[in-house]
């Protein structure tokens, strides 16, 4: 049930959002009438008040009271003597409100205002939270105008649940707008305010405005509440936004003004390396932090883990996994898992197996993605068969194979070749429940074509809704057409992306291209390496790599130095393939020194200096 209230005296845009079938949000605030107990068990007026009020707070503080109970304990409440406080109902009305069923704090509410209790600025304000924290901020402001309406002055509380709230729906220019009409209303932000609004700027990216609101603090006298946890926020949002100098600027910063950094700061700076492949300084800050006596916990040990299992270092993975149980850091389900795809990435899928077993005996459960990381393992390692045998264990632990749980057994399947067995897991996804999505078809698509099934795959893709096929769909289609010298349908396709409303990408160029150079129209393709740079789609190493050696197979060298000089002139910087394709070049042709002399300078990667340059010299 909605909680269809309104305020009778609010806004007009206010009331036509909110109006609905039944009540209305200002039933809710109508004039309080005489109690009313004819509903009510007979209880002794005499009842021990201190007693009732324990149970309450009990109650309050677990956050786990029933509407009976909460409604049981309101009767108890207001047949004693003296009638209690209302800040005893506030705390009654906030337990109800903590279990976010919108029906019983509606009811509740009700109850209250009928037994002739009226609603303090404390009771409004916990109707208030409530409505921003379950994202319906516009009732929220509805409640802050019946607060006016009541005489009432809004406090921090207030105001910080509606920053808050407007905040959790991505609208931090109105969170901020409103944060800056506080001092209108007669009242100045607070630490939580502050806070608040702080770490909804750091989610949505707004990263030079929180820091402005954090220097604010210190200019409103508000230094003490500079805290850790506000440095936390900060930094975290600057890492996570890849502004890592930043973070760094702010974790001097905090140890300047004395603000001694924890677990939390380290784990988001180390973080923050990791994602800016800064490996070697994450692990310096790691070992700082052991140096200052602060010990890191799983979070941590799991972000060092996962970057240096990228790196393809497995074995240092394993001695950080084996440090965080020496430190008494129990791993959890993602330790686990990071450290079995490490294995898998290195091939090293017995040890993953035996770590996905070690999991359960150690008290750690597997869950979807236990099971589709080292699928995804045996399947990139072959072991299609494996693969297959741990999809059909994942029923033993009532774990419900998901859409990527299939989308990698079928590209295990078609990468072995196991068409049929691939076709009979298709329908299988039925028995689950499971739907298939676009990745799926084009894992299909692209399975069949590169099995030599052709024709059924022209076959699904025409099958295929237009909402079920994407750009990669036409892409894998086109590929598989070339390959089986369909050249004709190729072309229908590629010129029927415009009629769908799709954008031909880098790959669907390239794809052309190379279809078109196998088939030597190099006229052609070289056209369509024009037509993409004119329609604002950059081609890149591999579109020219694939040019470069049809004209190369076609003994037209000119043409290879020419787009050697393309590419030195969009700054794409040659790779192995290049470097292949410009060997054979200068091996056919008797004139080496006179090529040599011909062909361009590239720049070198990142890990050289920038003003360094690589010619072909180094060639034999």
């Amino acid at each position: 049930m909605v909680f269809k209230i309104l305020f009778s005296s609010s806004s007009s845009s206010s009331t036509a959002a909110f109006k609905g079938k039944g009540n209305k949000l200002s039933s809710l605030f109508a004039s309080p009438r005489k109690p009313n107990t004819s509903y009510l068990k007979s209880e002794s007026p005499s009842q021990n008040l201190t007693q009732v009020l324990k149970v309450l707070k009990t109650k309050s503080n677990s956050g786990n009271i029933t509407l009976n109970e909460a409604l049981q304990l309101f009767d108890q409440l207001i047949h004693m003597q003296p009638t209690p406080k209302m800040s005893s109902l506030n705390m009654l009305l906030g337990a109800v409100a903590k279990n976010k069923h919108c029906a019983d704090l509606e009811l509740f509410y009700k109850r209250l205002v009928a037994n002739g209790f009226f609603p303090d600025l404390f009771t409004l304000n916990i109707l208030l939270n409530y409505f921003c924290n379950t994202s319906r901020v516009a009732v929220g402001f509805s409640v802050l105008g019946r607060i006016f309406r009541s005489g009432f002055r809004p406090n921090a509380v207030t105001f910080t649940a509606l920053v808050k709230g407007l905040c959790m729906q991505d609208n931090v220019c109105k969170a901020t707008k409103l944060f800056e009409k506080m001092i209108v209303f007669g009242c100045r932000p607070d630490v939580v305010t502050y806070g608040t609004l702080i770490n909804g700027l750091c989610r949505t990216g707004n990263l030079n405005l929180a820091v402005q609101i954090h220097e604010e603090m210190y200019r409103e006298n508000l230094a003490s509440g500079v805290n850790l946890v506000t440095y936390n926020t900060i930094i975290d949002g600057f890492c996570k936004h890849g502004l890592i100098e930043e973070a760094k600027e702010l974790f001097l910063e905090m140890k300047t003004r004395k603000i001694c950094p924890n677990v939390v700061t380290y784990t988001s700076i180390i973080s923050g390396l990791c994602l800016r492949d800064k490996l070697e300084e994450a692990k310096a800050f790691f070992v700082q932090m052991l140096d200052q006596g602060i010990g890191p916990n799983v979070l941590t040990f799991n972000v060092l883990i996962d970057a240096v299992c990228k790196k393809g270092n497995i074995e240092e993975a394993k001695g950080f996994f084996e440090l965080m149980i020496s430190e008494r850091e129990i791993p959890d389900t993602i330790s686990y898992n990071t450290l079995i795809d490490g294995y898998c990435l290195v091939g090293r899928t017995d040890d993953a197996r035996e770590l996905f077993h070690r999991m359960i005996i150690e008290g750690c459960e597997h869950d979807n993605f236990s099971y589709d990381i080292l699928i995804n393992g045996y399947c990139q390692n072959n072991k299609v068969e494996e693969a297959m045998c741990l999809f059909r264990a994942m029923n033993s632990e009532a774990i419900k194979p998901t859409i990527i749980t299939f989308n990698t057994l079928m590209k295990g399947l078609f990468k072995a070749a196991r068409v049929v067995d691939a076709k009979k897991l298709y329908d299988e996804m039925q028995i689950f429940s499971v739907e298939p999505d676009s990745v799926t078809h084009n894992i299909f698509i692209d399975g069949l074509c590169k099995n030599g099934c052709v024709p059924e795959a022209i076959q699904m893709f025409y099958t295929l809704d237009n909402g079920k096929r994407n750009i990669e769909t036409f892409n894998c289609m086109i590929d598989g057409l070339f390959k089986t010298a369909k050249i004709k349908i190729a072309w229908e396709l590629f010129n029927r992306l415009s009629h769908e409303g799709m954008v031909p990408t880098v790959v669907t160029y390239t794809t052309m291209i190379y279809g078109l150079c196998k088939e030597r129209q190099l006229e052609k393709a070289n056209n369509l390496l024009l037509e993409m740079e004119k329609k604002g789609c950059a081609p890149n190493v591999f579109t020219f790599n694939v040019l470069m050696n049809g004209f190369l197979q076609s003994n037209k060298t000119e043409k290879v130095v020419e787009l050697l000089y393309k590419m030195h002139e969009r700054n794409l910087s040659p790779d192995a393939t290049t470097i292949s394709i410009v060997v054979d070049l200068l091996s056919k042709d008797e004139n080496y020194r006179e090529h040599l002399k011909l062909l361009p300078t590239f720049p070198t990667g990142k890990a050289n200096r920038k003003d360094e340059n690589v010619n072909v010299e180094f060639l034999p």
